[in-house]
């Protein structure tokens, strides 16, 4: 994107033009732990709470009606977003981790017994390990894991041999949020399926920065959080296809999701409201839809390429510091717009620290993957992550900003 266009784009984000400790000029380079929310969507959402507001579905009166036609309209913009067939097939939850409690819950209930098996990967987030584990210790299933080479990419010819009888279900990261490993989901999907094996994305750090099209990865789950693609927080979507949804038991019970209620029996709601108990984030699920439009303006082509030069950009430079250690691979085409780094002894914490007093936001610590870190021999990494509104200014203020701290050590 052309620097006019940068400028356009950061106009948006009224948070960018801050200063850091009065001082500084905010770089913001967080942006795999969440983005900031342009002006569009916090506009729709103020309007939704002044004008608009109203508990959605069931209502008769003018204002439920209006809020459930917008609620209503944000899942078939998330719908078109990822080419998913239906919207019943759209689920929205709180974010990534409650998308992939629900299927490691529900599937888990529905499929699986002692001894059956789920693959997940090494460079997994907690959330796509911890409620497997969760399942193990209550249905007593076996979690498996893919290993990866020292550069961070997958072992796929492993992952080949690893299926058996039990195997129930593949769940894997699209995109790792330490390496930036863009994973070849679309072969995991057809291995699986080879075996008869459904497969679980994680799309939390993809859906952000690239074209999703769930039809085309032929996944038959995929997971992906508002709040880190110029979203709300606290919105969420899971999609699965129909024929594992409708077999799979509700996540929670409560208003919304049922059919009918009686102290003898209850039955459950039509897809997707079996597995939407309660007083959805309707404002939320608007400003979702709000920030689709925004990335879709701009283009998901457009960023992914623009993100991709920063990577790149951003690369280049870092490996010229001295006694920098770059995780992941670096060749910039097979990662994903997140760089995560050490410089020799100095530990990640006083490095985000140090940078910080420059007024350059990086995340530091184990990126929710101590796994990872076992594998990579590690405690934790300075993490810095870009989206679109970043350019290659900041990327020599963060380049000079590790330089400087390198010389304080």
């Amino acid at each position: 994107m052309e620097s006019m266009k940068i400028e356009e784009i950061r106009s948006d984000f009224p948070i960018l033009s801050r200063k850091i400790y009065d001082k500084y000029p905010l770089v913001y380079l967080d942006n795999g732990a969440t983005t900031q929310k342009p002006l569009c969507v916090l506009d729709a959402m103020r309007e939704e709470y002044l004008n608009v507001n109203a508990n959605v579905h069931r209502g008769v009166h003018y204002l439920s009606q209006q809020a459930t036609d917008l609620h209503e309209a944000a899942r078939e913009r998330v719908r078109s977003f990822v080419n998913a067939s239906k919207t019943s097939e759209i689920v929205f939850t709180r974010g990534t981790t409650e998308s992939m409690n629900l299927v490691a819950s529900s599937f888990t209930e529905a499929y699986m017994k002692e001894g059956d098996e789920v693959i997940v990967s090494v460079m997994e987030h907690h959330s796509n390990i911890v409620p497997w584990q969760l399942q193990a210790q209550r249905k007593g299933i076996v979690v498996k894991v893919i290993p990866m080479s020292d550069d961070g990419i997958l072992d796929i010819e492993t992952l080949k041999q690893m299926f058996t009888e039990r195997t129930k279900l593949v769940s894997v990261a699209h995109v790792s949020n330490v390496l930036g490993t863009v994973n070849p989901v679309k072969e995991i999907v057809g291995i699986a399926h080879q075996h008869g094996v459904p497969c679980l994305v994680d799309g939390a750090q993809s859906a952000p920065h690239m074209k999703i099209d769930v039809q085309d990865i032929d996944c038959d789950f995929f997971a992906f959080s508002g709040h880190k693609m110029y979203g709300p927080t606290g919105i969420g979507v899971l999609y699965g296809k129909e024929k594992y949804l409708d077999e799979m038991p509700p996540y929670q019970g409560g208003g919304e999701m049922i059919g009918t209620v009686s102290f003898e029996k209850t039955t459950w709601a039509d897809l997707p409201f079996k597995f939407e108990a309660g007083t959805p984030d309707y404002v939320a699920t608007n400003g979702l839809a709000k920030a689709i439009d925004y990335m879709e303006e701009i283009g998901l082509e457009n960023i992914e390429r623009h993100e991709r030069e920063l990577t790149r950009y951003a690369l280049e430079q870092m490996q010229g510091i001295p006694g920098m250690r770059i995780f992941g691979p670096l060749d910039a085409a097979k990662r994903d717009a997140v760089i995560s780094f050490l410089v020799g002894d100095i530990h990640h914490l006083d490095m985000g620290t140090l940078l910080d007093r420059l007024g350059i936001a990086v995340r530091t610590g184990h990126h929710c993957a101590e796994p990872l870190m076992h594998r990579l021999g590690i405690q934790g990494t300075v993490r810095a992550s870009f989206a679109m509104y970043n350019t290659k200014e900041e990327i020599d203020v963060l380049v000079n900003g590790i330089k400087r701290v390198s010389q304080m050590f």
